[in-house]
C-alpha cells in the first residue's frame, strides 16, 4: 500500500511552439493535416469503453470547405443515454474510491501524451474541424488542455490538504468525496481545451461523466477520448455521446443519479437545463451542482488618455482572432471621438494586411465561422447594420458561403449606444463601436455597465492610471475577467481563472481551485481518542 504524501507543486504553463517552417513541430503538423484531410473516419458512440454504432449518422465537415467530409458520426437515442448512465454508475463504484494520486497520475499521463504523441493529432483535428489557424489551435487544443491537466492536479492537492485543526483528545479531518451520481458535461465547439476540462475536472475529483460533445467539434473531441483511453482512464468513467442535446439533457436530468452539470454554451440552453433540474429535484439523491459558463457581450472601454495604437491592436485581435468565436471576444467598444479617427485608421491598415481562407494555407490569419447557422446569424447582423440609419459599416462587411463559411472582419460604427449589435451576442467577427463625447466618460461608463445582461469579460484602456482605476471600480460587476490595457481575451490557466456572472454563468472559474471544489462533497470526521463514560459536567462532580 502506498502511504507516501505525494507532492504536486505548481507547474509551469506549457510553452507555445513556434511552428516555423522546417521546424519538427511544423513538419509533424503538416503531415498530420494531410493525413486527416485525406482520411474520412467513423466516430462511434463510446459507452463503458465499448464502441457503439446506431446507424443514425451525421457528417463532420470542414467549415472552410463545407463540402469536404472529415468523418461520419453515430448519434445516440434515449436507449444509449440510459446505457451510459448505467455504465457510469458501475464505473463510479471503483473510480470514486480510487486513491486520488492514482487519478492524478492518469491525468498527468494525459498531459505528457498530449505534449508529445497527440499534439499534432489534436491540433490538426482542431484546425480542420473547427477552422483554427496554427496558433489558435496550439494555444487551445495543445497548451491550454495540457495546462488544465497539470494545474488541476496541483489545485486538487491544495483542496485535499485543506484540513481542520485537531481538538483536545480528538483527531479531525475532512474527506472530499465525489458526488453521489454522474456529471453531465455539455461542451462547446470553440475550445477543445474547454471540452476536455468540462469532463476531466469532475473526473479528477473522483466523479464519472456523460459527455455531450458539440457536433461541430466532434473530430478533436473523439481524439481526446482516444487520448483518455491510452492514458489509462477506466472504461465508463467518461462516456462519449454524440447526438441531440435536448434528448441527452432531458434523459440525464430525469435520472435519479443526476448529480451535476458542467456546461459551456448559450445562456438559453443553460437556463433550460437548470429549469429541468429544478423540475426534477425530488428525484435526485442530492441537490445537483450546476456549473456553467454561458453568453457574453464583451467590451473595450477607452479613456481619452489611451494609446491609439494599443487600442487598435487590442480591438482588432480581441474581436477577430478565431473569427470572434470566443466567449471572451471583444464585441462592443466605447471610444472617445477624439481618438476614434486614429484608431479606425490603424484598424483599417490591419484589415488590409490580414488574409482570410483555408487553414491549410498558414498565411491566413482569418478562417471560417463554424457552420451555416452561424454564418446566417452573423450575416443578418451585418445586413441589419447596412440598412440602418444610425449605423454604418466602416470595415469589412462581406460574407461568402460559396466554398466555406467566410465572414470578413467587420466593424460597425453607430451613434446609438443601444444599437442592436451593441446589445445582442453575435459570436462572430463583428465589432460595434460607439464613439462618445470626450467629456462624457462617466455617463458612458454607466452605459457600458447597463447595456448588456452579461458579465463575462471587459477591458479598459488609458494611460491615466487613476482614471483607469475609477472606471475599473465602476465596472466591477460588468466582467468576471477584467483587463487593463489589454484585449479582453486570452485567459491563461493558473494565471487568470476564467468565468463571469450575471447572465454569463455561475463564475466558478475554470483554471483555478474554485471549479474543482464544486465537484466534491466534504465529510468531516471527528475521532475521539478516549470516549467519555460519565454524563455529568465537571462542576456537577
Amino acid at each position: 500500500m502506498n502511504n507516501s504524501i505525494v507532492n504536486f507543486p505548481c507547474p509551469a504553463n506549457e510553452p507555445v511552439k513556434s511552428y516555423l517552417k522546417g521546424s519538427p513541430e511544423r513538419i509533424a503538423l503538416d503531415a498530420e493535416l494531410e493525413r486527416q484531410y485525406n482520411t474520412e473516419i467513423e466516430i462511434p458512440i463510446i459507452i463503458g469503453g465499448k464502441e457503439i454504432r446506431t446507424g443514425n449518422t451525421g457528417k463532420v465537415t470542414c467549415p472552410h470547405e463545407h463540402d469536404h467530409v472529415l468523418a461520419t458520426y453515430h448519434k445516440v437515442s434515449e436507449k444509449e443515454v440510459n446505457m451510459a448512465i448505467e455504465a457510469a454508475m458501475e464505473a463510479h463504484k471503483e473510480w470514486s474510491r480510487t486513491d486520488w494520486t492514482v487519478r492524478a497520475a492518469i491525468v498527468l499521463k494525459m498531459a505528457e501524451l498530449l505534449a508529445t504523441k497527440y499534439r499534432p493529432i489534436i491540433n490538426a483535428a482542431c484546425m480542420l474541424g473547427q477552422s483554427k489557424n496554427i496558433y489558435q489551435a496550439e494555444i487551445d487544443s495543445a497548451c491550454e488542455t495540457i495546462d488544465f491537466f497539470r494545474y488541476n492536479v496541483h489545485f486538487a492537492s491544495k483542496i485535499y490538504s485543506m484540513q481542520p485543526k485537531n481538538g483536545v483528545g480528538n483527531i479531525n479531518y475532512t474527506e472530499y468525496r465525489p458526488l453521489e451520481g454522474f456529471v453531465l458535461a455539455v461542451t462547446p465547439f470553440n475550445f477543445t481545451s474547454i471540452a476536455s476540462n468540462l469532463c476531466m475536472s469532475p473526473v479528477l475529483m473522483g466523479n464519472v461523466a456523460l459527455w455531450k460533445p458539440s457536433t461541430t467539434s466532434l473530430l478533436s473531441n473523439y481524439y481526446l477520448m482516444k487520448l483518455y483511453e491510452e492514458a489509462g482512464l477506466p472504461a465508463g468513467v467518461i462516456n462519449f455521446l454524440p447526438g441531440s442535446g435536448a434528448l441527452i439533457g432531458n434523459t440525464c436530468t430525469a435520472s435519479h443519479y443526476f448529480a451535476g452539470i458542467h456546461f459551456t454554451g448559450s445562456t438559453g440552453t443553460f437556463n433550460s437545463l437548470w429549469n429541468a433540474a429544478g423540475a426534477n429535484l425530488g428525484k435526485y439523491i442530492s441537490y445537483p451542482r450546476l456549473v456553467g459558463e454561458t453568453g457574453g457581450k464583451d467590451f473595450i472601454f477607452v479613456h481619452p488618455s489611451a494609446d491609439p495604437k494599443a487600442v487598435a491592436t487590442a480591438a482588432f485581435c480581441g474581436a477577430f482572432e478565431f473569427q470572434g468565436q470566443k466567449c471572451s471576444a471583444a464585441s462592443r467598444m466605447y471610444i472617445p471621438k477624439s481618438l476614434w479617427g486614429d484608431v479606425l485608421g490603424r484598424m483599417k491598415e490591419l484589415a488590409s494586411e490580414v488574409k482570410m481562407g483555408d487553414v491549410m494555407d498558414h498565411d491566413n490569419f482569418i478562417n471560417a465561422v463554424i457552420d451555416q447557422a452561424s454564418f446566417k446569424n452573423i450575416s443578418s447582423y451585418i445586413e441589419y447594420a447596412k440598412a440602418a440609419s444610425d449605423a454604418q459599416i466602416v470595415i469589412g462587411g462581406k460574407c461568402d458561403d460559396s466554398k466555406g463559411w467566410f465572414v470578413e472582419p467587420t466593424v460597425i460604427e453607430t451613434s446609438n449606444p443601444h444599437f442592436k449589435s451593441m446589445e445582442e451576442e453575435i459570436f462572430g467577427p463583428v465589432l460595434t463601436v460607439y464613439p462618445y463625447d470626450d467629456d462624457k466618460v462617466e455617463e458612458t461608463v454607466k452605459l457600458c455597465d447597463g447595456t448588456s445582461p452579461y458579465g463575462l469579460t471587459g477591458a479598459v484602456f488609458g494611460r491615466d492610471r487613476m482614471a483607469v482605476q475609477k472606471i475599473a471600480d465602476d465596472l466591477r460587476y460588468a466582467a468576471g475577467n477584467f483587463y487593463i490595457n489589454d484585449k479582453p481575451t486570452g485567459a491563461v490557466v493558473g494565471n487568470q481563472p476564467f468565468g463571469g456572472s450575471r447572465a454569463s454563468g455561475t463564475n466558478d472559474k475554470a483554471g483555478g481551485e474554485f471549479n474543482l471544489i464544486r465537484w466534491v462533497i466534504p465529510r468531516v470526521v471527528k475521532e475521539t481518542l478516549v470516549s467519555p463514560t460519565d454524563y455529568r459536567y465537571t462542576y456537577m462532580k
